[in-house]
Formats: C-alpha cells, structure tokens, sequence
C-alpha cells in the first residue's frame, strides 16, 4: 500500500523508537493528523490479564471531563409509561416492539441503547444483533435502568463504556482532533485511571503494557505507562 504524502510526513514526526509523556503526545498526535475532517483521538490500552478468565475481563464505564465530541444517538427501550423522561432527558428514539423488530431486521443506527429491567426478557433474543456491536444494554455500565433519564443525560455528557477484547487490549474514542492537547490528555488521564481502578486482583506482572493514542488514519504514538500506575 503506497503512502499519502501527508502520511509520509505524519510517519516521519513519530520516533517509533521513543515513548511520549502524555502532554508531548497530545501535542503530537494534533502535529500528525491526516483528515481534513474532525477526526476521533482514540486510545489503545494493550492490558496484562487474560480476558478468558471472567474476574479478567475488564469492562467498566467513565465520564470523560471534555466528552467525545461526539453527540452520540441514544435509542431507549421501555414500557410506555417511561417514554416521557427519555424524550425529555433527550433520546433520539424511544419506544420498544417497533425498534425491536427493527433490530431484528437488522437496523442498529444508534450509539447506545438504554433499556428498563422490566423489558429485558424482550430484548433477550436480540443478542446476536446487538452483542458484536457491544449494544447490548447492561447493568454493568448503567444502561439497564429504572432511571432513564439518568442514564440518556450521562451517555450525552460523556460517559463512554469500555471492555478488553480477546486480544487484552481495550480500544476507547477519547475525543477529537480539534479538542486542544490538554483537553485531550485530560480525557486519557480519566480513561486510564478508570482502568487502572479495574484492574483484578488476580492480575500478574505488569498490569498496562502498552498504550498508544492515534487519530482517524495518522501513525500511532506510544505513551509511557508509568505515569498511570501510582
């Protein structure tokens, strides 16, 4: 695969063989940027735990201070009586069988699904659909709620959901390319605490191998990992 020169040019600022503080990487992954749209800072937390063993697979939600930047569509699934306070806390779709066929035919254009308890023997079946794209609603990261407008206001104000995949790395959007490098290293101090607080007691050796942050298309930067692990 042959180079863009931008991308030639973005390689050529990265020291493959230095590891950055997070400032003078939140500085440098704006410096390599190769869109010329808003692209997502994304995160790559590479985790010393087995992901096989349940107490090591490591999932958890966090608040970013400065959100993603994104504004992130959220579908409610609820019984009538709830419809109100989801509208009004600002979901993009509320309702239940409707979207439920829809999911089942396949439609899964939302970010995030929030779903009450007393529905979930209804969404049950839709886990094929929904478990891939890591839509399925759970308790766990606050999207099985009595409280729906809770949990709509949170998700738009930026709290994301994270979990380590086969691989012990967890992947997570942190913001966009034009937050400005504080912002962007303040977001990434938030993710990794969240996940150095998650870290299993039965994890051995070092917990946080790697961690590297790129934008949409650009060269990744690695991070020091020290830092994080007080």
């Amino acid at each position: 695969m042959s180079l863009t020169k931008k991308r030639k040019v973005a390689e050529a600022k990265v020291d493959n063989n230095k590891i950055y503080s997070l400032k003078e990487a939140s500085t440098l992954v704006k410096e390599i940027n190769c869109t010329k749209f808003d692209s997502s800072v994304d995160v790559h937390v590479r985790l010393g735990v087995d992901p096989k063993k349940a107490d090591q697979a490591i999932r958890g939600t966090v608040t970013l201070p400065h959100g993603t930047g994104k504004t992130k569509r959220v579908l409610v699934l609820c019984t009538p009586d709830k419809e109100a306070d989801a509208k009004a806390a600002g979901a993009d779709f509320v309702g239940l069988d409707e979207f439920i066929a829809k999911i089942e035919g396949g439609w899964t254009d939302v970010d995030v699904i929030v779903a009450t308890p007393a529905v979930m023997p209804k969404i049950g079946k839709l886990g094929k659909v929904l478990g891939p794209r890591n839509l399925m609603p759970n308790p766990k990261t606050g999207t099985v709620t009595n409280d729906v407008a809770a949990a709509v206001n949170e998700v738009k104000g930026g709290k994301i959901a994270f979990k380590v995949d086969k691989a012990g790395i967890v992947h997570a959007s942190v913001g966009r390319i034009s937050f400005a490098p504080e912002k962007i290293a303040e977001n990434i101090t938030e993710f990794l605490n969240a996940i150095v607080k998650a870290k299993p007691s039965t994890a051995k050796g070092t917990y946080l191998k790697s961690i590297y942050m790129a934008s949409t298309m650009s060269p990744g930067v690695s991070v020091d990992t020290k830092s994080f692990m007080n």
